[in-house]
């Protein structure tokens, strides 16, 4: 008896130690194939992302984070010419029209139907995470012959930020483009038209063309139809790559971006002006 006893309780023991066994092996594998913290650092925002997240900008409206750089980002282009652009050649009367933040879904098709009745192709920056909401605006943007550029997930202040933070906003956003559009866009704006050197070196070793603009629309001022038109009549020359918005923070009213752009082109063809894409203005591809 006291023998089977023995066996019994040497057949526990050692069933119980393969259990005991198994259970850490098993927790190990889990805590190998979870992301670590620096993996989730910035996926963790387009996991949680939901409808007020696309109409937010990360780094603050417009209005309140934007500054002027009437000689900084020159100084950055005149160091960095192979990588940051300003406006295209001052010999040929052809201008670009950018259009940043969208795509959305009450200002953009406003925009694109403009451009359609003038027969106009623009060049869009968009944000990764409202193409990813709607795809079919995007798909629009390039089934009309408009280019695409990268102008981060969430519009951070990358000023503000560290390089890993760009490195995500950068792939992340170009994995969302190449998954509607087919490529990866060469073309990058910068949030605010923040700059600074390291962000300049970083983006181009990604192969990337930054773009900047020498006019500005002042749209995200709200101003109205007929001061935006000024705006840019007032300013505008040859090889212009001008600023204009079909997407901000969401409490912005850009109904008086379309508005002003009707008389923007129609102004401009008045004077033999050409309206081209960023790439065709400045000799460089749209895909990387």
């Amino acid at each position: 008896m006291n023998y089977k006893k023995g066996v019994c309780t040497l057949f526990s023991t050692f069933l119980l130690c393969i259990f005991l066994s198994a259970c850490q092996h098993s927790d190990e594998g889990d805590r190998n194939s979870r992301p670590q913290p620096e993996q989730t650092k910035y996926n963790q925002e387009a996991e949680n992302e939901n409808l007020d997240d696309q109409l937010r900008l990360a780094g603050g409206s417009e209005k309140n984070v934007r500054q002027p750089r009437p000689v900084s980002n020159n100084k950055l282009q005149k160091e960095y010419s192979n990588i940051v652009v300003l406006r295209g050649a001052l010999t040929e009367n052809e201008v670009a029209l950018t259009f940043d933040d969208g795509p959305d879904i009450r200002f953009t098709p406003q925009v694109l139907d403009v451009l359609a009745k003038h027969d106009v192709k623009a060049t869009f920056f968009l944000l990764g995470s409202r193409a990813k909401a709607h795809r079919e605006i995007v798909k629009r943007i390039q089934d009309e012959g408009h280019a695409i550029g990268n102008h981060t997930y969430w519009h951070p202040n990358l000023s503000e930020e560290d390089l890993g933070r760009l490195h995500w906003e950068l792939m992340e956003t170009e994995q969302v483009i190449a998954d509607i559009t087919g490529f990866k866009p060469r073309l990058f704006r910068s949030p605010y038209g923040a700059l600074n050197e390291e962000i300049v070196k970083m983006l181009g070793e990604e192969g990337n063309t930054v773009i900047g603009w020498n006019v500005d629309s002042l749209d995200w001022k709200q101003p109205g139809a007929e001061i935006i038109s000024d705006n840019v009549l007032s300013n505008v020359g040859f090889g212009s790559i001008i600023l204009m918005h079909d997407g901000g923070d969401w409490t912005l009213d850009l109904s008086g971006t379309a508005q002003a752009l009707d008389e923007i082109i129609s102004k401009l063809k008045e004077d033999g002006t050409k309206f081209v894409t960023v790439p065709e203005l400045i000799g460089v591809p749209e895909a990387k």
